[in-house]
């Protein structure tokens, strides 16, 4: 179905729309989302995807609406996942908590801008190339055979150092950040912040995250629009998400097995189609081979009941609960530490009382789970720290000689 340019207009105004919003209204004034306000928010931009969805099975039909919703899951999972790297990079620079959504929203906009172009040139190749489903094909399969690997932290952090170098390369920066600023005056002399070396890293990983996202959807679906919607879509809102679930990121220790899954689900399925529609001369004397076509329907219920089980699985399973717990103390031990993270008063009494949260899960959980944390000397040094610095600020401030901790 060809889709008529004044919708394309009318689509791409509301994006933009919603982007200068989020800018104008949110992002201005450098602040830390409280949970209310990054649930809203979320819950917000689901809806409008959502209601979209919904206009689209109205407006282009079923076929149409199916594939959008495919589409917007696929690639909103995939979101979520890359959520881990911009942790990550944000803790590599030391970003301080109230001055990260300026670089998300510009990791955000890049993207869209990035996948757009991605998405223009992979629907030429397509149209021109059958054979291209092959190359997709086996490429989202390799994909899911490396997600199958036993990942933590580490491995996110391994992949995202070579962005994180480049970006110290390509800009020499001031030693520290002001505010959320990109450029400062240091003795006399205009320069860059590091919240440019931020925004470089997450800029050059968005497109490292393409080369996996672009393929996957278009092995839900060709039509253009649909592939740049669903993947709108699947990013905007992405910025209130990453404040939102920040702590239960890694309670989903399935997550990459799930992916895993779904992608390589989608390699198989475009191979089929490749199959189906075949030129290729030394595949079947290049006629097309007759196989079974795997229908929208099915790989929606299939995307669905993957991430359902991928979700429930990892907030049930005790090897989660264990991962949470101490990844999550891990981090706000670290937070607590840097006095440049977090100024806000409240907001560090919120970072402390989580830790002590996080410790009491730890207690809790069964003796070869705190058998296996113990042995981790590094994150025992960080929490005796933290615990250290709490009573010296408690016992500095009960003596009136320094502000509440």
């Amino acid at each position: 179905m060809n889709v008529p340019a004044w919708i394309w207009a009318a689509t791409i105004v509301g994006i933009v729309g919603l982007l200068v919003f989020d800018l104008v209204f949110h992002v201005r004034k450098a602040h830390t989302p409280t949970l209310r306000e990054s649930a809203t928010w979320t819950g917000i931009y689901m809806s409008l995807a959502v209601a979209f969805g919904i206009a689209v099975f109205a407006f282009g039909g079923r076929k149409m609406g199916t594939e959008f919703f495919a589409g917007w899951l696929t690639e909103l999972a995939l979101s979520v996942d890359n959520l881990f790297v911009f942790l990550i990079i944000m803790s590599t620079f030391r970003v301080p908590r109230a001055d990260q959504q300026k670089a998300l929203l510009f990791g955000i906009v890049f993207s869209l801008i990035a996948r757009g172009g991605f998405i223009f040139l992979g629907a030429a190749l397509i149209n021109r190339w059958a054979w291209v489903f092959y190359l997709f094909g086996l490429f989202l399969i390799i994909t899911a055979g490396k997600l199958l690997r036993p990942e933590g932290e580490d491995a996110h952090a391994a992949q995202e150092g070579l962005m994180v170098r480049l970006a110290r390369r390509l800009f020499h920066t001031s030693p520290d950040f002001d505010g959320d600023r990109i450029r400062t005056t240091v003795d006399g002399r205009r320069m860059f912040t590091p919240m440019i070396l931020v925004m470089a890293a997450l800029g050059l990983t968005d497109l490292m995250f393409a080369l996996d996202s672009i393929p996957a959807i278009f092995g839900l679906t060709q039509n253009t629009f649909i592939v740049f919607t669903a993947t709108a879509f699947s990013l905007m809102g992405l910025r209130q998400m990453y404040f939102l679930i920040d702590g239960l990121l890694d309670r989903l220790i399935y997550l990459g097995y799930g992916l895993a899954a779904i992608l390589g689900f989608i390699g198989v399925k475009l191979i089929l189609h490749a199959l189906h529609e075949n030129n290729v001369p030394f595949i079947n004397d290049g006629n097309p081979v007759s196989v079974v076509e795997v229908s929208i329907e099915l790989s929606l219920a299939v995307i669905i009941s993957v991430l359902a089980v991928t979700v429930v699985a990892s907030l049930l399973s005790p090897a989660g609960r264990a991962q949470d717990a101490v990844t999550s103390a891990r981090h706000h031990a670290e937070q607590y530490l840097d006095t440049t993270y977090e100024t806000d008063v409240d907001e560090r009494r919120k970072i402390y009382a989580s830790l002590e949260g996080e410790l009491e899960a730890i207690k809790k959980l069964p003796e070869k789970y705190r058998d296996r944390i113990r042995d981790q000397d590094d994150l025992m040094d960080l929490i005796r720290r933290a615990l250290a610095l709490r009573e010296e600020r408690v016992a500095a401030r009960d003596a009136g000689n320094a502000p509440p901790p």
